[in-house]
């Protein structure tokens, strides 16, 4: 796959300041050159700016960046020694702490810990390159938050995995009950309403994908997302309430761009959740394999205006 060429702007921005970031952020100690954070900071500016962008908002970004640990991200992702040890030194213990408030016991929250850090560095390749989960990390928020987001989805992704390998028998057992699917929808959906709900969904941060899968797909509680995150119970309160919100009125705006009026946008939210097709969990979540659609997603998708399969 062909990567696009930076905007002219985002060159532009990037040669004013690479020397500057450069500098300051101490890269050459594990292995990152100028050159070589210049790359990182195109790449990063191509993930957010259009070609409309003006330099002025581009380089109001560049500045607000943690350079210093985008660049030891990006050592580590390569497999730089020294900037490994860095990284182990000042975010082994905040992993295993934040590990331990999500699996609430100590061999289970080592193993949570452990398989993120290969991940981590890098133990796989991908047409013969080394795949790290620390090369999306992009410097817009710090890196003891990005890791806390990534570390709770590993544990949200073990949790459906787990949910899955369940047999039938044990959840009988368990007092489970087993209904016949209901038979699909006579009436089909309109795309416009598919392809705003998907456009919505896809702009969602991985925080937020990881709040909206958890509370609404996972059916977890509200204290355990704030656990999971290291945050107050208010504050994931809040944010569900007010991601909804923005959902819905991103999909209203999306409806209006394909030609909907305010009123048909309206109605076509009011559609029943069962008569949708798009897979919210492909959207909001890594692992699209999910356990049975419960009645708090089917709310989640009236509240939101989207799609869910009737299957999920």
């Amino acid at each position: 796959m062909s990567i696009a060429e930076p905007t002219p702007a985002i060159q532009s921005v990037v040669h004013e300041l690479v020397a500057e970031l450069h500098a300051k952020s101490a890269c050459e100690m594990i292995g990152i050159s100028r050159d070589s954070l210049a790359l990182i900071l195109c790449e990063v500016g191509q993930k957010h700016f259009t070609a409309a962008s003006s330099e002025v908002e581009i380089r109001t970004f560049f500045l607000s960046l943690r350079v210093e640990e985008l660049a030891l991200a990006r050592a580590c992702a390569q497999g730089n020694n020294s900037a490994w040890e860095i990284f182990l030194t000042r975010f082994r213990e905040k992993l295993y702490s934040a590990a331990l408030r999500i699996a609430r016991e100590d061999s289970a929250a080592r193993d949570l810990a452990d398989t993120l850090y290969a991940d981590l560095y890098g133990t796989g390749t991908r047409q013969g390159e080394r795949v790290s989960k620390l090369s999306s990390y992009t410097g817009r928020g710090s890196l003891e938050g990005w890791l806390r987001t990534v570390l709770a989805q590993e544990y949200v992704n073990r949790y459906r995995r787990t949910r899955r390998l369940v047999s039938l028998d044990e959840e009988a057992e368990d007092g489970a009950q087993f209904h016949a699917p209901e038979p699909p929808a006579a009436v089909p959906s309109d795309l416009r309403l598919e392809s705003a709900t998907d456009e919505a969904l896809a702009n969602l941060s991985g925080e937020d994908r990881t709040i909206l899968s958890a509370y609404f797909l996972d059916e977890r509680t509200l204290a355990e997302i704030a656990r999971m995150l290291g945050v107050h119970e208010s504050t994931i309160s809040r944010k569900v309430d007010k991601l909804t919100k923005a959902l819905r009125k991103q999909i209203l705006a999306g409806l209006g761009r394909r030609g909907m009026s305010r009123r048909q946008a309206e109605e076509a939210l009011e559609v029943d959740v069962r008569d949708l097709q798009v897979n919210i969990r492909r959207s909001l979540a890594q692992d699209s394999a999910a356990p049975a659609f419960s009645n708090k997603t089917a709310e989640a998708g009236r509240q939101t205006g989207s799609k869910v399969e009737s299957n999920l």
